[in-house]
């Protein structure tokens, strides 16, 4: 990739510099060439003003002079005929002769008619500038003074300029090679180390992080994400060698029971006694509720399915009714106030969390309080609580609630379960875009709100938040 890059803007770079230097260098050419001309036309003229004297006299020697001195000066040619087209002066090489004829040349035939010319033509040595000019004589008569140069003595000129030019390019292309290399370098750099990365962690190496550059954004989205994405799975792969070990422990008490209960059972033979049957039988419900509580916490930790509207009232009604005969059997009442609200959720999603809220209540109620539960509308969310009267939970308790296996030490021990009621709670809320929080009940005891996305299938009522 850093390849391309380079070559990409070098290819760029060229273009332009090609774009921009073949006009300035063919423009500095023409500019020298009208410079050329402009020069022979004031020595044209120049020349003619101080052959006036010696023109109108017929001095030649003086003209011839003259003449002399110019080409010697500016190293051009200068030819000077008369009315008839004879070479009157002449100086320069490849210049007529004096006393040769000039008619038929079309500069100076224009000129000897009162024509100014300046004209390109080739000659020996290269092209060759004219610049020709009549020359009026006081009785009348005109000739013709031609001044020449050949373009080679702008070639100097020229060529610097070319190198210079050259130069600017090549000055220029380098800047921008050593910035592009910079630059991709700056581009890759972040690529080569999420590659790295990359292959750290498809090697096991789950606390491999990449550094987050300012710049591009694209590459600093990508960074993030990979970041993201290793943090979540060293946090599942964690949870998960958690769990295993946790549900080890969980699973290791109620099989030694049963193990024993069953050796008892053998040892005895005919002869055993029936509570070493009832205590197996108590295990083995144990163990079922213990694996149970697994396969909904495992479940809830999969990929979320479609959710739909889930009508509160009905539900909870239908909740509190299966629980009615436990909670008759210890003595507690349920208060419930659920309007005709509605949330998004799994089908039997939210029958498991109050199962589990329900159950924790009733755990933690003492004989004659109420388990009150309710549930209101503010803004998007519908929040449902399940309140108790119980011996409440401190804060650095309500930190631990959550996790697996976790029980309060203040809870009966053969009421408290497995630790896994609200770890399974937070965990099918959680999946269906919601939230779990705890405080306490206005009353003492615990409060748990469960906030999921409300779903209107009517007008809502306006309930005072």
């Amino acid at each position: 990739m850093r390849r391309r890059l380079l070559i990409s803007y070098l290819s760029i770079t060229c273009f332009v510099l090609v774009a921009l230097a073949l006009p300035l260098g063919f423009l500095y050419m023409q500019s020298q060439q009208r410079a050329l001309t402009s020069r022979l036309q004031a020595d044209g003229f120049a020349l003619a003003l101080r052959a006036d004297e010696p023109l109108a006299q017929r001095d030649t020697v003086t003209v011839t002079g003259l003449v002399r001195a110019l080409a010697a000066q500016t190293g051009a040619g200068v030819v000077v005929v008369d009315d008839g087209g004879t070479v009157l002066a002449a100086a320069g090489a490849h210049e007529p002769k004096v006393g040769s004829s000039t008619v038929g040349i079309a500069s100076l035939d224009a000129a000897r008619h009162g024509h100014r010319e300046s004209a390109r033509r080739p000659g020996s040595g290269g092209d060759v500038v004219d610049v020709t000019v009549p020359l009026v004589w006081r009785d009348g008569t005109v000739g013709a003074l031609r001044v020449s140069s050949s373009l080679s003595a702008i070639e100097p000129s020229v060529e610097r300029n070319w190198l210079l030019l050259g130069g600017l390019a090549g000055l220029l292309a380098l800047i921008v090679l050593l910035v592009s290399t910079l630059l991709a370098r700056s581009f890759t750099r972040p690529l080569a180390e999420l590659d790295a990365g990359a292959s750290r962690l498809g090697e096991g190496d789950l606390g491999v992080r990449v550094a987050v550059p300012d710049d591009p954004p694209e590459l600093r989205r990508l960074a993030r994400s990979f970041n993201t994405t290793a943090e979540r799975l060293e946090s599942l792969l964690g949870s998960q060698r958690a769990f295993v070990a946790d549900a080890s422990h969980q699973l290791r008490t109620p099989l030694a029971a049963l193990r024993l209960r069953l050796e008892n059972v053998e040892a005895d033979g005919r002869d055993h006694r029936p509570e070493d049957i009832d205590g197996a039988l108590t295990e083995v419900r144990r163990l079922t509720a213990l694996v149970e509580s697994l396969l909904v916490l495992t479940r809830a930790e999969d990929a979320p399915a479609p959710s739909v509207v889930v009508p509160l009232a009905p539900l909870v009604d239908e909740r509190l009714e299966a629980w009615s005969a436990v909670a008759a059997e210890r003595g507690v009442r349920f208060d419930a106030d659920v309007g005709p609200l509605a949330v998004r959720s799994e089908p039997g999603r939210l029958e498991q969390v109050l199962d589990n809220l329900l159950s924790n209540a009733l755990d933690a109620a003492p004989r004659g309080s109420a388990v009150r539960v309710g549930a209101r509308a503010v803004g998007e969310w519908v929040r449902v609580q399940v309140a108790d009267a119980g011996p409440g939970m401190p804060v650095e308790q309500r930190a631990r609630a959550f996790d697996r296996f976790w029980r309060a030490p203040n809870v009966r021990r053969d009421r408290s379960g497995f630790g896994l009621g609200l770890p399974i709670v937070r965990r099918l809320v959680v999946a269906d875009g919601g939230e779990v929080t705890l405080a306490d009940a206005p009353g003492g005891g615990l409060a748990v709100t469960v906030s999921l996305p409300a779903a209107w299938t009517f007008e809502p009522l306006r309930v005072p938040a």
